[in-house]
C-alpha cells in the first residue's frame, strides 16, 4: 500500500470528478487517518450511506442539507458534522461548495489500484 508521504498540502493536487457534480482532491493519509477535501456543485448529492470510518465533516464553503442518522439539518460555512461508525449520513448541496473529511481508518475504497 502506498501512502501519501509528503509533508505539505500545496492544493495543487489533482482533481478526481466522481460525476453528479462532485470531485474530491486528497490532503493527506496513512494507514490511521484521511483527510479529503469534497467539492460540490449546486444540487449535487452525497449519497446517503454507511461505513465502518468514523468520519468529521467541516463545511469550507456552501450550505448543505446534510442528514445524519435520520436527523437533518441545514449546514454553513464553519458548520460540520460527526458521523459515528455504520450510521448513515449523506449531503445535498443547496450552494456551491467544499467539505472539508477526515476518516479513521483512512478510506483504502478511496484509492485507485
Amino acid at each position: 500500500m502506498n501512502f501519501k508521504k509528503e509533508p505539505f498540502f500545496d492544493g495543487n493536487s489533482e482533481w478526481e470528478d466522481l460525476g453528479g457534480g462532485v470531485s474530491r482532491q486528497f490532503v493527506g493519509y496513512n494507514s490511521q487517518v484521511m483527510m479529503v477535501i469534497v467539492k460540490f456543485e449546486k444540487d449535487a448529492i452525497g449519497a446517503l450511506h454507511q461505513h465502518f470510518h468514523s468520519q468529521i465533516t467541516y463545511v469550507a464553503s456552501g450550505k448543505f442539507e446534510v442528514t445524519v442518522d435520520q436527523e437533518t439539518k441545514i449546514l454553513h460555512q464553519g458548520d460540520g458534522f460527526f458521523a459515528q461508525p455504520n450510521i448513515f449520513h449523506g449531503v445535498k448541496c443547496l450552494e456551491s461548495g467544499q467539505l472539508i473529511d477526515a476518516f479513521t481508518p483512512f478510506r483504502e475504497d478511496f484509492l485507485k489500484g
